[in-house]
């Protein structure tokens, strides 16, 4: 299994380093499919390196291990041939021509994004030790492979997994494979075959293709398919129907009996004030008011700062999740028999609409090009773009502009480097987009997961200007709210300048900025530790003796978080002469102040009585 890990782990770097270049002579939709492919692979790097690990120590290699990794192999090896695809030139061809290759492309691409997400789902995690912060990657590429899925249309899935146990099977009977894409089509003998026949022999030959069967087995391995796939419909078609012995739980279940909320009167609370619709994740505003998530966001990236249906302002912007009318909604759906509704059909992302990923994609392709004032206006543009709206987020996100933002942010090129006043604007526009990206969750963990982007930004918080700096600050912020990105940032540097801006006396800024970080990092055990050694508390205890409120209150919880269950650094500031401005603290500080305050005092009275 050992080997089979280690060839997997090596495929996936293969492919993550595939870049536009790499793909500058494959047509439009293929080189968008293949660049997206390539960035969700990249993705599971961190996955197999812990797999090759596990694979490597003695007893790990058990059967169940073995089979999953070998799936994911094939799952790996099928993305690597559908990228080669992308590195074949482009043939012209006719109008009729181009069209019947691109509903094979297609095909050919659900197929290896259904296999990936398949291999992932059916992850074993008792017989790897998984990290969360790896288990959360994995979710996220499971999620976007789902979603592209989604958007490639219909296609009964179920035939992919009929093909794809046929073809595992032949494979590891036969061994024959081809890493090689098929760069002609064989033609199979179509007599005496239905239309229905004719498609499902279709679909088969051109999954045979992307799994690497050799041209020599084609034939024989979707004539097996074909009487596979026509067994199934006949056995499918035998089981009982409504009119039969179907139990009343299974006709309850039948598509064909599900209803659709619109067939059902349906309470007005369930309904979002602004779609209209049934909604899927009810979010509350500051008003008490509920509406469908989506669109209130929407609303506010608008600019809008009111409440839809009351027109009351919004004292702050905050969503929180209606979990009890979620559930009620849920609940009323299966008892009227109803569809529960789905994320796509409420998003309404501008992530479906051409036009709009075209011209990102052209944008995110200048911030690689050789022209400097091209990658300056290009990283201003996208700067702006994601500061607007969470659809524009989305959409740049899957355009690929996190790999080229970071890039950009920590681009060497002497040519940029000769004009450092353009190359530092252009590197402030990159970090300000990528903190306006990470906003978005899934965001978080995928530009954390790119290489150099933690080290790029930590490297404008030393050296940047002040406004590259503020930028670098509040992208780190953001990214490190995620548990992974705050070993990633400590590990990169980034305390060096922290401690730096804690004794700007000159910027009440910088201060507050660097408060703000270490109140996030604290609460990971690693990071608590490198504060500490980072000689940080004497600093903030002189901020609980001269700073502002605000200050004085982050301080004030980072040193309490440092010490709870730590009498080493308890005692340290005990030495320091802490208990004087915590003392006044807890008197004159804000109600939260006077609490970490309060609880400081109380660790040091007991570690006084010991």
């Amino acid at each position: 299994m050992a080997a089979t890990a280690g060839a997997a782990a090596e495929i996936v770097r293969e492919i993550a380093a595939v870049g536009a270049a790499d793909l500058a002579a494959a047509p439009e939709p293929l080189r968008a499919d293949c660049l997206r492919l390539a960035r969700k692979v990249s993705l599971l790097t961190h996955l197999v390196a812990e797999v090759a690990e596990a694979a490597g120590e003695d007893g790990a290699a058990g059967p169940e291990a073995a089979a999953w990794v070998a799936d994911l192999l094939r799952a790996l090896q099928a993305a690597r041939r559908f990228v080669a695809l992308g590195r074949v030139p482009a043939v012209d061809t006719g109008a009729a021509d181009q069209d019947v290759n691109d509903k094979n492309i297609a095909v050919q691409f659900k197929y290896v994004t259904w296999q990936l997400q398949a291999a992932l789902t059916n992850l074993p995690h008792s017989c790897f030790q998984i990290s969360d912060e790896v288990q959360e990657e994995v979710d996220l590429v499971r999620g976007q492979l789902k979603r592209e899925m989604e958007k490639k249309g219909a296609l009964d899935l179920n035939i992919f997994s009929k093909i794809h146990d046929i073809l595992a099977h032949h494979v590891d009977n036969v061994g024959s494979q081809s890493e090689e894409p098929h760069s002609q089509r064989e033609t199979l003998s179509l007599e005496n075959l239905s239309s229905d026949h004719l498609e499902l022999q279709h679909v088969a030959l051109l999954i045979s293709e992307i799994s690497g069967i050799s041209k020599s087995d084609i034939k024989k391995i979707t004539s097996e398919l074909i009487e596979g796939l026509e067994n199934a419909t006949v056995a499918d078609s035998a089981k009982p129907t409504n009119g039969d012995n179907q139990t009343s739980d299974e006709a309850k279940d039948s598509p064909d009996n599900v209803k659709k909320p619109d067939t059902v009167a349906m309470p007005e609370d369930f309904r979002c004030p602004i779609s209209l619709e049934l909604m899927r994740d009810p979010a509350i505003v500051s008003t008490g008011q509920t509406y469908e998530r989506a669109f209130i966001q929407r609303w506010i990236d608008g600019g809008n700062r009111t409440c839809p249906k009351t027109q009351q302002k919004l004292l702050n912007l905050t969503l929180t999740p209606n979990y009890v009318l979620r559930s009620l909604i849920l609940q009323w759906c299966e008892e009227k028999g109803i569809e529960p509704p789905t994320r796509s059909k409420y998003e309404g992302s501008s992530i479906e609409v051409g036009e709009d990923r075209l011209a990102i994609e052209a944008l995110v392709r200048n911030l690689s090009c050789s022209s400097l004032d091209e990658r300056k206006s290009a990283a201003a543009e996208i700067r702006s773009l994601a500061k607007k709206s969470t659809d524009n987020r989305m959409l740049l996100a899957e355009s690929g502009a996190i790999p080229a933002l970071v890039k950009l942010l920590s681009s060497k090129d002497p040519k940029t480097q000769v004009l450092r006043t353009g190359s530092m604007e252009a590197r402030e526009n990159a970090a300000a987009a990528i903190f306006s990206l990470s906003l978005i969750d899934d965001n978080k963990i995928m530009i954390g997961s790119t290489p150099g982007a933690i080290e790029a930004l930590v490297e404008l918080l030393k050296s940047g200007s002040s406004r590259g700096r503020k930028d670098a600050a509040t992208a780190l912020f953001n990214l490190c709210i995620y548990q992974a990105n705050k070993v990633r940032a400590v590990r990169a540097g980034i305390l060096s300048p922290l401690v730096q801006m804690l004794q700007d006396s000159s910027s009440a800024g910088a201060t507050d900025e660097a408060l703000t970080i270490l109140s996030v990092l604290v609460s990971h055990h690693e990071c608590k530790t490198a504060i500490a050694k980072a000689h940080t508390i004497p600093f903030l205890i002189d901020l609980l003796r001269s700073s502002q409120a605000r200050n004085k209150e982050n301080a004030a919880a980072i040193l309490l978080a440092l010490c709870k269950k730590d009498a080493q650094n308890l005692a340290c500031i005990g030495r320091l002469g802490a208990q004087i401005p915590l003392t006044e603290l807890s008197k004159t500080g804000s109600d939260r102040a006077k609490r970490k305050a309060t609880s400081l005092l109380e660790h040091l009275s007991k570690l006084q009585v010991l």
